[in-house]
C-alpha cells in the first residue's frame, strides 16, 4: 500500500522536476522543446488537479475526456485544504502576550478599540486589528536646559528672565510615567518633545514670578514643586496620558559672563551677614547685662523707698509717743532727749571742743582712741595736749560736773 501511495504521489513530485513542462530529453511527440516559449498556464493548472487527484486516489484514464469531472471536484477540495491552512494560520496570529507593567492598544482598522490586559491576549489579525505594546510602568525622563550631562548646555532653554530683571541659568530633569496609554499614543505626536516644551514653558512662567536671590538659595525646593504642579495641569488639558513624578534641578547659577561680578555680590552679602550676625551677639551679651543693671536699680531704688518710708513712719510714730510722754513731764521728757542726744554726739565723735570759764578752747582727745591707734597715733598726737597738766584736766571736768548739776537744778526749780 505504502509503494501504491509513493506511486500516486510521484507525478506531484514531477512538479519540482526542472524539466517539467518542457518535454522529454528524446524529443518525443506531445513534448515541447526549449525554444518553443513558456508552458501553457491553463496546462499546467490542469495538470497540478490530475496530480493532486491522483494523490487522494483517483486515476484518470488514459482519454482526457472521461476524467474531467472528477478532476474539477478534486480542484476544489484541494483549493479547501489550502484555504482553511491558510486561514488557521491567519488566525493564530492574531494572539501575542502583554508583559507584567505593559498594556496593548488595540485598534480595529486604525481606530481604538480598548486595552489589553498583562497576559496571553488575542485580538483579530491583520489587516482588521492591530495592537502596539507600551511600557507603563517605566520611569522616563525629558532633560531641559542640558543634554546627557550638565556641562552639555543648551542656552536656549536655560537662560530664562526673573521677577526683577535678572538673567539665571537653570537645567533641571523631569521624570514621568504613563497613567493612559491610548491617550499618549494617540492624543498627541511628538510625545517627548511635547513634554520638554510643556516643562520650559512651566519653568519660564514659574521663574517669572520670583525674584532671582529666591530662585538661586532659598526657594529651589519651591519652583520645583511649582513647576511639577503646573506641569501636570497643562498635561492633563492636553490629554497626554502622562503623570510627572518628580522634578529635579541639577544646577541654577547666573550666567558664565556675569559670574564674576556675581561671586563678588555674594561675598559682599556674606560679609554683611556676618557682621549682622556679630553685631547681633554684642546686643545679645550688652542688653541682657543693661536689663539686669536696670533691674538692679530699680529694687534698689525701691528697698531706698521702702526704706525712708518705714524710717518716716517710725519717726512719726516714736514723735506721737514722745509727745504724749511730754504731755504728762514736759520737764523729765525733755531732760531724757538732750541726754540722749549728747549720748548720741558723743558715742560718734572723736574730738570735742569744751568751754572753760576763761574762755579758752580746748581739744580734748579720748584715750581709748589713742590707745587703739598705736605708736603711730602717739607720735600724732600733739605736744600740747600731753604737757596739759592733770590739775587742768580734772578742774576743767568738776567745773562741767558742777556747771550741769547747777543748770539741772535752775531747771528743776523753774518746773
Amino acid at each position: 500500500m505504502r509503494i501504491s501511495f509513493l506511486n500516486r504521489l510521484k507525478p506531484l513530485l514531477s512538479l519540482n522536476d526542472p524539466q517539467w513542462g518542457r518535454g522529454s530529453k528524446d524529443d518525443k511527440p506531445g513534448g515541447k522543446k526549449p525554444e518553443d516559449g513558456p508552458p501553457d498556464l491553463d496546462q499546467l493548472w490542469r495538470d497540478f488537479n490530475l496530480s493532486i487527484a491522483r494523490v487522494f486516489g483517483k486515476k484518470g484514464s488514459g482519454d482526457g475526456g472521461g476524467s474531467a469531472p472528477n478532476d474539477s471536484m478534486f480542484a476544489k477540495v484541494g483549493l479547501g485544504v489550502i484555504v482553511a491552512v491558510l486561514a488557521f494560520f491567519w488566525m493564530i496570529s492574531g494572539f501575542f502576550i502583554v508583559q507584567e507593567g505593559q498594556t496593548g492598544v488595540i485598534t480595529t482598522f486604525g481606530k481604538y478599540s480598548y486595552q489589553a490586559n498583562p497576559g496571553f491576549n488575542w485580538r483579530w489579525p491583520s489587516p482588521i486589528q492591530a495592537h502596539e505594546i507600551v511600557n507603563v510602568q517605566q520611569v522616563r525622563t525629558v532633560e531641559v536646559g542640558y543634554r546627557n550631562n550638565v556641562k552639555n548646555k543648551q542656552p536656549k532653554e536655560a537662560l530664562m528672565l526673573t521677577d526683577d530683571e535678572n538673567i539665571i541659568d537653570i537645567q533641571f530633569a523631569v521624570q514621568y510615567k504613563l497613567k493612559d496609554a491610548a491617550k499618549w499614543l494617540y492624543s498627541n505626536r511628538d510625545q517627548e518633545e511635547m513634554i520638554r516644551q510643556v516643562a520650559e514653558t512651566a519653568i519660564r512662567e514659574i521663574v517669572g514670578r520670583s525674584k532671582m536671590d529666591f530662585v538661586l538659595y532659598e526657594g529651589r525646593e519651591k519652583v520645583a514643586l511649582d513647576v511639577n504642579v503646573l506641569m501636570q495641569q497643562v498635561l492633563d488639558r492636553y490629554d497626554s496620558g502622562a503623570q510627572i513624578t518628580n522634578v529635579t534641578m541639577q544646577a541654577v547659577q547666573p550666567p558664565e559672563q556675569v559670574q564674576a561680578a556675581f561671586d563678588d555680590a555674594v561675598k559682599a552679602g556674606q560679609d554683611k551677614e556676618r557682621q549682622k550676625n556679630e553685631g547681633q551677639a554684642y546686643a545679645n551679651d550688652v542688653i541682657p547685662k543693661a536689663r539686669g543693671e536696670a533691674s538692679r536699680l530699680l529694687q534698689d531704688a525701691e528697698g531706698y523707698r521702702s526704706k525712708v518710708i518705714a524710717n518716716a513712719e517710725g519717726n512719726v510714730a516714736r514723735f506721737k509717743q514722745i509727745l504724749v510722754e511730754y504731755q504728762k513731764a514736759p520737764g523729765v521728757t525733755r531732760d531724757r532727749m538732750y541726754l540722749e542726744t549728747m549720748q548720741q554726739i558723743f558715742s560718734s565723735t572723736t574730738k570735742l571742743m569744751m568751754d572753760t570759764k576763761s574762755a579758752n578752747n580746748m581739744i580734748y582727745l579720748p584715750l581709748d582712741k589713742l590707745n587703739s591707734q598705736g605708736d603711730a597715733a602717739k607720735s600724732s598726737v600733739p605736744t600740747a595736749v600731753n604737757t596739759l597738766p592733770s590739775e587742768t584736766i580734772s578742774t576743767v571736768e568738776v567745773r562741767g560736773v558742777k556747771d550741769g548739776r547747777a543748770r539741772d537744778s535752775r531747771d528743776r526749780e523753774s518746773r
